[in-house]
């Protein structure tokens, strides 16, 4: 699996298709946040934007190899583990780029409620929900499970948004939890919205690679 992470990884930064995500992000970031506001309302707009990114970045790293190379490393390594690589290259960039962005917004902040570490660590856990959230969108609305692109692209709009909007959802919830957020200095993030966002990642990843041995 680390050769084929490496791989992809590879894959990814020669192309240059991140660029699209991650820039769009760094300028979601950077014309709604402004120096001086509170962390918490600040950390709950940086971390909703991961969820998009996050499917974005999946969608991006399932469909970058051409047929003919995929079916190489298929015959290689195996379809289901090929797949996997992707995903969890695609999540593993988004984590990056999401904690760099609340470290920054974090130490940009006005912190006259919740203190720094405390805020950084409950954006932490916020971004790595988000992160998971939209690793499952991706997965679940790209190859091999919808292989039209006009759909892919449109359902993966779709469930972008109804993550960040839907009551229940653990995006959702992690963003409520960071905007109304607590009047001490102590973390008050739950666990709940983590292992909900962990479980959905890790069902749409299974689904995914099942879904290599007979949609492909």
């Amino acid at each position: 699996m680390t050769a084929l992470l490496r791989y992809q990884a590879a894959l990814l930064l020669r192309s240059q298709r991140w660029l699209a995500p991650f820039l769009v992000y760094a300028a979601f970031v950077g014309v709604g946040i402004n120096a001086g506001e509170p962390v918490l309302g600040a950390l709950g707009y940086t971390v909703a934007g991961l969820v998009p990114v996050s499917a974005w970045a999946v969608r991006v790293c399932l469909g970058q190899e051409p047929p003919a190379a995929r079916a190489v490393t298929a015959a290689a390594a195996g379809r289901a583990r090929a797949h996997l690589a992707a995903i969890l290259t695609a999540t593993a960039g988004t984590l990056l780029v999401g904690a760099t962005a609340v470290l920054a917004v974090t130490a940009l902040s006005e912190h006259h409620r919740v203190a720094p570490l405390p805020a950084a660590a409950e954006g932490l856990l916020a971004a790595t929900t988000c992160v998971l959230t939209g690793t499952a969108v991706g997965t679940l609305t790209t190859r091999p499970l919808i292989r039209s692109r006009g759909w892919s692209l449109t359902t993966l709009l779709l469930g972008s948004l109804l993550a960040v909007v839907t009551t229940g959802s653990p995006a959702k919830t992690a963003i409520a939890t960071l905007i109304t957020g607590s009047p001490t200095a102590t973390v008050a993030y739950p666990p709940l919205p983590l292992t909900g966002a962990l479980a959905l990642a890790t069902g749409a990843a299974w689904l995914g690679c099942r879904g290599t041995g007979w949609r492909e």
